[in-house]
C-alpha cells in the first residue's frame, strides 16, 4: 500500500467517521443545553418570530453602518478567503467527482487554471489574514492554539493541493498523498475546533432574530 492508497483509504475511512461523529456529538450537546424559559409576554406572533430570525441570519451577517469603518479589513478578508474556499473546494474537477463518489451526483467544474488562480489568492488571503491577527494588539490576545491551527491545517491542504497541481515538491503521487492526509487530518479536527462555526453560524443567528423578535426588538 502506497501514501495515496493508505491516505484515501484507511486514513479517509477514520477521518470520515472521527468526523461525522464528532459533529454529531458537538450538535447534540448544543441541543442539550439548559435555555431559559422566556418570562416575559411575547410581542409578536409566532410567524413574525420566523420571519425575524430569517432575516436575522442576513443582518447580521453584515457588519452595522456605525462599526464598517473600523472592521471593513477583517470583513473583506474574511468574506474573500471563504468565496475562495467555495470555489476551489466545490468546482475543481477532482473534487467534484469525489463528492460525487457519495452523492451521485455532478456538478461542471471550472478549469484548472481558473481553479489555480483561485487558489494562490485565497492562499495569499490566508496569509494577510495570520498577519493581521499577528499585528493587531486585541486580535493578538484572543487568539489561541486553535486558532492558529486551524489556519495551519487549512493553509496545508491549500499549500499541497497546489504543490501536487503544479506537480512540484516531489513527485506526483507523494504531493498528492500528502495533499489527502492533509484533508484527513483537517477532517479529524473540525470537529472540535473553531471550524465547527459552519454549523452554528447560521442557526444561532436565526435563533437569535426568532428571539428578539418575539421580545418586540428589531432582528
Amino acid at each position: 500500500m502506497d501514501l495515496v492508497d493508505f491516505a484515501r483509504g484507511t486514513a479517509l475511512k477514520i477521518a470520515f467517521v472521527v468526523f461525522f461523529v464528532g459533529v454529531l456529538w458537538r450538535l447534540v450537546n448544543v441541543m442539550l443545553l439548559r435555555h431559559r424559559q422566556m418570562l416575559s409576554e411575547p410581542r409578536r406572533s409566532v410567524g413574525a418570530a420566523v420571519l425575524g430570525g430569517l432575516k436575522g441570519m442576513g443582518s447580521r451577517s453584515w457588519p452595522h453602518p456605525e462599526f464598517i469603518k473600523r472592521t471593513v479589513t477583517g470583513e473583506a478578508l474574511g468574506y474573500s478567503y471563504h468565496i475562495g474556499l467555495f470555489i476551489v473546494i466545490l468546482f475543481f474537477a477532482p473534487h467534484i467527482v469525489f463528492f460525487g463518489s457519495f452523492a451521485g451526483v455532478r456538478w461542471p467544474a471550472l478549469p484548472s487554471s481558473i481553479i489555480t488562480i483561485f487558489a494562490v489568492i485565497t492562499l495569499t488571503l490566508f496569509v494577510a489574514v495570520l498577519s493581521r491577527r499577528l499585528g493587531h494588539p486585541v486580535l493578538r490576545r484572543l487568539s489561541n492554539f486553535d486558532d492558529y491551527f486551524s489556519w495551519f491545517i487549512v493553509a496545508l491542504v491549500l499549500v499541497t493541493g497546489l504543490m501536487a497541481t503544479a506537480h512540484v515538491g516531489g513527485p506526483y503521487q507523494r504531493i498528492l498523498g500528502l495533499h489527502i492526509l492533509s484533508f484527513d487530518l483537517l477532517l479529524i479536527w473540525y470537529p472540535f475546533g473553531k471550524l465547527m462555526h459552519s454549523f452554528y453560524i447560521f442557526p444561532t443567528r436565526a435563533i437569535d432574530g426568532y428571539l428578539m423578535t418575539r421580545k418586540g426588538a428589531p432582528s
